[in-house]
């Protein structure tokens, strides 16, 4: 009866090794697929490009010194 037992204890932690195993790849998959960086930003180029564009935008001052240039640029004339 103690051979059964080892024999059934040695294929449960030989599923337990195959199922780590599995985890372990799959975990590996996605940590790839969620640090790629450059894909996602090649996938959403416009959307990143246009977000880019209106945090410059806001940064350097928005509507309000973008009126303060025309208006120079018009006194000027």
């Amino acid at each position: 009866m103690a051979g059964t037992d080892e024999r059934q204890l040695r294929r449960e932690v030989s599923a337990e090794r195959e199922q780590l195993a599995d985890a372990v790849e799959e975990l590996r998959t996605e940590l790839g697929d969620a640090t790629n960086i450059g894909g996602r930003l090649r996938s959403n180029l416009p959307a990143a490009a246009a977000g880019a564009l209106g945090l410059g935008f806001v940064a350097a001052g928005g509507i309000r010194a973008t009126m303060r240039l025309i208006v120079r640029h018009g006194r000027r004339k």
